[in-house]
């Protein structure tokens, strides 16, 4: 329990101190956040605000986890969910750099990030088919546990990519993925030191559950730098907000979500823990779908779902508010089920 809490503190307080470094950097740099023409009027005045901050986090949560993480068994747990950050928030990283380089709010071409990711989905779901403590098992609280087999790796591969770009939707407003992060970051570092305690309980003395159990409190560990991660960058992107995490955060926490569901073996779970990250690319699908079969019929104001509040009068902090409650709920409910 200390590790996790020292890890969670020591990445919020490497972010802070980031700040005043990289802020005024990133302004010199010229990496200035390019608005989306079609995109909500009232951010036309966020234009040029720094962009790329997910950084910061992203060195906060890598060095705090590893730090505090088991070290005899971190190969095989949190350093793999390091590299899945690291992985997908590099494919942020060039999404930005074409953005800020070019100014254009386009970056990367669409075929280019279909296909960085596939690659990156795929070794992931090859690398947790493979490993003796995740393998191809699923588990769910009410069905128990699914065997997918070499339908495994497709299935991991859709859910990656889904939450990845899921979290990439939900960036659209001051300190709103960065909010929810941290609480479904927390939830779960919760839900990792309870498999631990299990694991520690019922299978003492077998030396692959005694590892598992180690492991999973690596990945509570891992889970709750994320966490500090994301409190310490709204330090400085909360509304109004200094600096954006851009493409480079918010990839980078979809790869450390996506890394906390591969581990906790439970992905349907994330849509109820994730609710408000899911809206966010359902709502998005339902508006390009009704626009395109329904001749330019629009279900929102506009999408994703959080740009729909912002057109109704919603301020941007109510919305974020809203949305942490939410998840802060559904997170709770998720708990209940295996707790």
């Amino acid at each position: 329990m200390q590790k996790m809490i020292f890890a969670f503190i020591a990445s919020a307080a490497i972010v802070m101190l980031l700040a005043p470094l990289f802020i005024p950097m990133l302004r010199r740099l010229k990496f200035g956040q390019v608005e989306r023409v079609e995109g909500p009027h009232a951010h036309s005045a966020k234009e040029g605000t720094p962009t790329m901050g997910g950084l910061m986090f992203v060195i906060g949560i890598t060095a705090a986890a590893m730090l505090f993480s088991v070290y005899d068994i971190a190969l095989s747990f949190s350093v793999p969910a390091i590299l899945m950050m690291l992985g997908f928030g590099l494919v942020g990283f060039l999404d930005d750099f074409i953005k800020v380089k070019c100014k254009r709010n386009l970056g990367l071409r669409a075929y280019q990030k279909i296909i960085a990711q596939l690659l990156l989905s795929f070794v992931v779901a090859y690398y947790a088919y493979r490993s003796e403590f995740i393998g191809p098992v699923l588990y769910d609280p009410i069905f128990g546990e699914i065997n997918m087999g070499w339908g495994y790796i497709p299935f991991i591969m859709f859910v990656v990519i889904a939450i990845v770009n899921s979290a990439n939707l939900t960036d659209g407003l001051d300190g709103l993925l960065g909010g929810v992060t941290l609480v479904y970051s927390i939830a779960m570092g919760i839900l990792f030191l309870y498999f631990a305690l299990v694991l520690n309980k019922s299978l003492a003395g077998s030396p692959v559950f005694v590892a598992q159990s180690d492991g999973m409190l690596s990945m509570a560990v891992f889970s709750f730098a994320v966490a500090g991660g994301c409190l310490g960058f709204l330090r400085s992107n909360s509304y109004p907000a200094k600096v954006f995490m851009g493409d480079t955060g918010s990839m980078a926490l979809g790869g450390a979500m996506s890394a906390m569901v591969i581990y906790s073996r439970s992905p349907f779970l994330f849509l109820l823990m994730g609710i408000c990250i899911v809206a966010s690319a359902v709502s998005d699908v339902l508006q390009v779908g009704s626009y395109k079969l329904r001749h330019g019929t629009r279900i929102f104001k506009m999408a994703p779902l959080h740009h729909h509040f912002e057109l109704l009068g919603y301020p941007e902090t109510k919305i974020v508010t809203g949305y942490m409650i939410v998840t802060a709920i559904t997170c709770l409910a998720a708990l209940a089920l295996y707790i």
